[in-house]
């Protein structure tokens, strides 16, 4: 009985991390996600959309930058299983839920005795945050240790004081 109980609990809160995709293209062979690259705007050249894929941060990270971190983590596994070598970012939006207080108080009589008691109830669950990407494959992607569009220029060199 305590097995079935535990594998009940346990189903939901796996299925709430698992990311999921929609087939728009052919599969390619699994690839290691390392090598997946991820695209803010489309990259140049060609490429070939192989599935729409939707992931989410998790039941408990903490922190935007690790929220965002572990979206993006999780496009770039689901790509590499359908053997993409890139992933087109689509956004992200945050989920409903997350913490609140709740307080309660209760009171009664038993036996011709009188009883009062109160509770504070506090979830500290945070939101989580969901993200939607493009599987693709990049037919001559840029090398790996070229930032391309990928990454934000740099911050341009301060002006020289004047005088």
């Amino acid at each position: 009985m305590r097995r079935h109980l535990a594998l009940a609990l346990l189903i939901p809160m796996l299925a709430a991390c698992a990311s999921s995709h929609v087939l728009v293209g052919s599969p390619r062979p699994p690839i290691d996600p390392a090598q997946v690259r991820v695209y803010f705007a489309p990259p140049p050249g060609s490429y070939e959309q192989i599935a729409m894929l939707q992931s989410n941060s998790g039941a408990f990270t903490y922190g935007e930058q690790n929220k965002m971190n572990s979206v993006i983590g999780k496009l770039r596994t689901e790509a590499a299983k359908l053997g993409a070598n890139g992933v087109l970012f689509q956004g992200t939006e945050d989920g409903y839920g997350g913490g609140g207080v709740s307080v309660g108080a209760g009171g009664g009589r038993y036996g011709g005795r009188s009883f009062s008691s109160g509770g504070v109830g506090i979830d500290i669950t945070p939101r989580q945050k969901y993200g939607h990407g493009v599987a693709i494959w990049v037919a001559n992607p840029p090398p790996l240790s070229d930032p391309g569009p990928t990454a934000p220029p740099p911050p341009a060199p301060p002006a020289p004081p004047r005088n």
